[in-house]
């Protein structure tokens, strides 16, 4: 006979780990924090006198100013994080700051691609150019992108709109209607589908190129090696800073997304996927201290301006030489604006 009063299994107990959440991260974002601010100040400042002449400089300034504006939400999260701040900070950076941050994020993502894009077509189809390499229609796409990664993160904005029930113990889930879960889950797909496909994208598009030029170069039979080093430098540059930034943070983040908006997680797995979240999306954070050096590779008036005003000697002796390769215009171009 089975005893009519059971008793409950007592709820599980978590132990979170306050020194890697409130001391460790923090003090890593804030060295980001710096070191962010200061190259892309310097990169504002350099690309301030790069004339908006081409459509892949256009998409590097909209980068420039994405990673500004995200490494400008880093002091909240250090606040917050640390508990430093007021609780009232806790939830500004659950409703606004980390949905910027975000934002920002994938903007400089999708950027990336589309030099991708740009650079594909300019050298391994030359002749398919048309109106979609030209300026205004490099800024239109510009401001598309720009109000697309907002029409999908605003909501969660919005949507944020929760009592703080206990505000000692704030989760951003917890600030979340049922609507506002639903969304949050459906958008993180939609960004985590978004970065994937750039990357392969981003992959065939630099293959396809690196074959162009190397093939060009074979032809002209003159500094095929120093060619293929400079192209390869560039190239890896980009593919390098999107596998280390972002390729860990977004293996991750889907299962996060479940632990959050789903109940069959344990308590245990839960606090494993919010330290790997942490210190994976820390990587992708750092993305803003490193495109700065893209920027020089990628760019030759970037390398030029900057190196006038540091007074610094500017070795051009390696393009003068390449271009008295004769080749395509376009593969020409590509030694130094890839």
């Amino acid at each position: 006979m089975l005893n009519s009063t059971t008793t409950e299994p007592p709820a599980e107990v978590c132990t979170k780990n306050t020194l890697i959440t409130q001391h460790i991260i923090p003090v890593l974002y804030c060295l980001v924090f710096v070191a962010g601010i200061l190259l892309n100040g310097v990169s504002a400042w350099v690309f301030f006198y790069v004339p908006s002449s081409k459509s892949f400089i256009i998409y590097l300034k909209n980068i420039v100013v994405a990673d500004f504006l995200m490494g400008l939400t880093f002091p909240f999260k250090i606040l917050a994080d640390s508990g430093l701040g007021p609780w009232q900070l806790t939830v500004f950076v659950c409703r606004v700051s980390a949905v910027l941050f975000y934002v920002n994020m994938y903007v400089s993502i999708v950027f990336f691609g589309l030099i991708s894009f740009d650079r594909y077509f300019k050298i391994v189809k030359p002749l398919s150019t048309s109106f979609i390499q030209s300026v205004n229609y490099s800024k239109l796409v510009s401001l598309v992108v720009w109000l697309l990664m907002l029409l999908l993160a605003v909501p969660n904005v919005i949507l944020t709109n929760q009592r703080v029930r206990d505000v000692t113990q704030i989760k951003c889930m917890e600030l979340k209607n049922e609507l506002g879960r639903q969304w949050h889950k459906a958008s993180n797909y939609i960004f985590v589908g978004i970065f994937w496909l750039v990357f392969l994208l981003l992959i065939i598009f630099y293959t396809a190129i690196t074959r162009k030029i190397f093939k060009s170069h074979l032809k002209s039979r003159k500094n095929s090696i120093s060619v293929k080093k400079k192209s390869s430098r560039n190239i890896f540059s980009i593919v390098f800073v999107f596998f280390v930034c972002f390729v860990p943070y977004h293996i991750t983040r889907i299962s996060y997304t479940k632990s959050q908006t789903e109940t069959h997680y344990s308590c245990q797995s839960k606090e494993i996927l919010l330290y790997v979240k942490e210190f994976t999306l820390l990587l992708s954070a750092a993305n803003v201290c490193l495109d700065p050096i893209i920027y020089f590779f990628l760019c030759q008036p970037f390398r030029e301006i900057l190196c006038k005003k540091l007074h610094v000697s500017f070795n051009v002796q390696s393009d003068l030489d390449t271009s008295k390769i004769k080749r395509g215009t376009a593969v020409q171009e590509s030694t130094d604006t890839l």
